[in-house]
């Protein structure tokens, strides 16, 4: 499926590398990113994981997390250097480089080889060695197979595997979403096995609330859900103002838009975020529906079939005006997906 002897001959000799995944890392963007790192280390290769923004606290357990190069302004010269001096350049979990903001030209300019791994629809020709599969679970799936397809089995650690199991645990939704496959539990068994503790891991991402981000969520759900029944529909739009009064920190809307989605009938949700620089969103579905044709169609977007993202650098009233103004094409497609 993928060209490992490629892949072997390029890590045969220890080299400079870097790591890199898409702005506002999740845990399959993070985990997958410092589990690859965890391996590449015991190769002898000298890495680096830069991050194109911040993350979650709640992720700040993983093995090698204390390494990570986030992206500033301030150490932007240095990031520049890094990229410019590392032979062999990976990049995890997005499929274009526009989703890795300025350093997505600095990475395009390199002369280090660049590979891909990445689980997400319609990849971006940029790499040397593309490792994408949109079937793939999550992109510590994929991280996991290659790993294993190199030969290294046995280098796949505790500290590894925990790493790639964040980024499982969550792409898949708790192992509930149609893309928990075979071999995914599979996976999940051969890191048991090497002592991964499963309960702690799923502890550490989703029982970490702070006091503030449970009233933000409340308000969030009393006050900015807004559902239309007539197309399967629910959404929730946050001010920057909205933010700012419960001091959301990065991480605290994710998993918002889980709550729109499961309400009974709706097969579409969104959440619509007002970021100061630019309004993201976010969409989820249940059945055949593809948010990311919706999200590539209408908000410079995409993703996967049920689960894609997108933007709009116009105001949040205005950008929640025309998400309305979009559902009426799609009610016969809506009402077709009812969820089962």
């Amino acid at each position: 499926m993928y060209d490992i002897n490629a892949l072997k001959e390029l890590l045969r000799e220890p080299k400079e590398v870097m790591i890199t995944t898409h702005h506002k890392p999740d845990a399959d963007a993070l985990g997958s990113s410092l589990g690859l790192a965890g391996y590449l280390k015991k190769l002898g290769h000298r890495v680096t994981v830069i991050t194109p923004s911040d993350y979650p606290s709640f992720l700040a357990w993983m093995e090698g997390n204390e390494e990570v190069l986030v992206y500033s302004e301030k150490n932007d010269a240095l990031v520049r250097r890094i990229v410019g001096e590392s032979q062999v350049i990976f990049c995890l979990d997005f499929s274009s480089l526009s989703r890795i903001n300025e350093m997505g030209d600095y990475i395009r300019e390199a002369k280090g080889t660049k590979v891909l791994i990445d689980h997400h629809l319609q990849p971006e020709a940029f790499a040397d060695l593309n490792f994408s599969n949109p079937q793939a679970a999550a992109t510590a799936e994929l991280v996991y197979d290659i790993i294993k397809a190199m030969g290294d089995g046995d280098k796949i650690d505790t500290g590894i595997g925990e790493c790639l199991y964040a980024g499982i645990m969550t792409d898949t939704g708790s192992f509930r979403h149609p893309s928990t496959s075979k071999n995914v539990h599979l996976i999940i068994a051969d890191l048991l096995h090497i002592g991964v503790n499963t309960s702690n891991i799923h502890r550490l991402i989703y029982d970490s609330s702070s006091e503030l981000r449970l009233r933000f969520l409340g308000f969030a759900l009393k006050d900015r859900l807004v559902v239309r029944h007539e197309y399967r529909t629910a959404y929730i739009a946050i001010s920057a103002e909205d933010l700012k009064a419960y001091d959301s920190k990065t991480g605290d809307t994710e998993g918002l838009v889980n709550f729109a989605l499961s309400i009974e009938g709706i097969v579409f949700a969104a959440v619509i975020i007002d970021r100061s620089q630019a309004v993201k969103m976010s969409f989820r579905s249940v059945g055949d529906f593809s948010v990311n044709d919706f999200a590539r169609a209408h908000f410079n977007g995409g993703g996967h079939r049920n689960a894609a993202g997108g933007m709009s650098i116009d105001t949040l009233e205005n950008t929640v005006a025309k998400f309305e103004s979009l559902l009426p094409q799609y009610k016969d497609s809506l009402n077709a997906s009812i969820k089962k």
